[in-house]
This record gives structure tokens, C-alpha cells and sequence, in this order.
């Protein structure tokens, strides 16, 4: 499978904002936005350049896609699904986006993020509905469970993964058992649940084009 190989903290400095790619990391002074609040690159402390809206349009795609771990392909595959469903479009694309098993086990603290997410359901770490599942981009429904397995369960890493998330607080959209390392997605994310920094209209316009 395809993946974004770009280093993390750089993509966050390309957005100029947090993107939370790098667990635990991202929530202390050693964030590289943090240090550096700046573009990457030989260019990157210039100021002053304003984007077109064309250019506003682009960038708040590449956020999202960034945010998410989503190559353009399969970005252009969800909007489209977004745009066939009732609602506003962007807000359908937020919550198809939010539905991906991938995000689920982010969001229920089993990974410290969506990368590490991504690879405890490509190695087998995850169930939906007591079943078994390796596909991070699987549609979860409102009502299914989601719980590590219990090879999973014995990861250090996950252990602390799932501390640290009951210590910063779950979304109102899912329930978790900590102790028995289960979820419940209860319902898709309402707009004003997702965080007001991303702007998905801009890529409603973009795609309109």
C-alpha cells in the first residue's frame, strides 16, 4: 500500500500548524513547531507571500489529506462518496473521513496516532464486532465495536497510548472501555465536534472547479 513518507514534523511546518502525526510528541515543547514556526526548506523563514484562492484552496487539501494519512487518490475516492451522500458535502467528507477503522482506533486511543493506528490494524491488532479486521480504510457504522486483540493488549506501547488518551479525554461520537480496551463508535461526528482550524469548504470550491 501507498504512504506518505514525507518526515511528520516537516509536514506540520509545511501547514504551519499542528497536525498531531507524531503522538505523544506533539503535545510537549519538543514539537517542531513549537521550535521552528516556519516553513521547511532554504526559503522558509520569508514572509509576506499571500496565496491565491486557488492556493488557499490547495493547501487546505493537502492539510486535510495530511491530517487524515490520505494519498490524492484516495482522497478524490471519499469525496466523491461524500458528494453522493444527503448534507453538505464538506461535512460528509469530514465524517467519511472520520468513520475510517484507521481514525476509529486513533480516536479510542489504541494508537498514539493515526500512522501507528494504521499499523496495528495492517498487523492484525484489530476487531470489529468480534471479528477480526486489517483494513484501515474499512467504513465503520455508528454502534460497531472496536477492541484490540489480545496479542495487542500486551503492547507496551498501546498501554501507554491508551493512558495518555483517557488522560486527555475521548470524543463525544465514541465511547471506551479502557480497562477492557473496547470501544463503541456510537454516531458519525457533528461539524462543530471537529476541530475549527480545517476549512473543508475550501476543498468543496476546489473541487467544483
Amino acid at each position: 500500500m501507498a504512504r506518505n513518507l514525507d518526515p511528520k514534523c516537516r509536514q506540520c511546518r509545511r501547514e504551519g500548524e499542528k497536525l498531531f502525526l507524531k503522538g505523544e510528541k506533539c503535545f510537549t515543547d519538543k514539537c517542531s513547531i513549537e521550535r521552528r514556526a516556519y516553513a521547511p526548506g532554504q526559503h522558509g523563514q520569508k514572509s509576506g507571500q499571500r496565496l491565491s484562492g486557488y492556493g488557499q484552496q490547495l493547501r487546505e487539501k493537502q492539510k486535510i489529506r495530511r491530517i487524515y494519512g490520505i494519498l490524492e487518490r484516495q482522497f478524490r475516492k471519499i469525496f466523491a462518496a461524500a458528494e453522493g451522500r444527503k448534507g453538505p458535502t464538506g461535512e460528509n467528507l469530514l465524517q467519511l473521513l472520520e468513520g475510517r477503522l484507521d481514525t476509529v482506533v486513533y480516536r479510542m486511543g489504541f494508537g498514539a496516532s493515526r500512522s501507528e493506528s494504521r499499523q496495528i490494524v495492517r498487523h492484525n491488532g484489530i476487531m470489529v464486532n468480534g471479528k477480526r479486521l486489517n483494513i484501515p480504510s474499512y467504513s465503520v457504522r455508528p454502534g460497531d465495536v472496536i477492541q484490540l486483540s489480545e496479542g495487542a493488549k500486551l503492547h507496551l506501547r498501546t498501554k501507554a497510548a491508551m493512558e495518555a488518551a483517557e488522560a486527555r479525554g475521548f470524543p463525544e461520537w465514541i465511547e471506551v472501555d479502557v480497562k477492557a480496551a473496547k470501544g463503541v463508535f456510537k454516531a458519525f461526528p457533528a461539524r462543530q465536534d471537529l476541530p475549527p482550524s480545517i476549512n473543508e469548504g475550501l476543498v468543496v470550491e476546489l473541487y467544483s472547479r
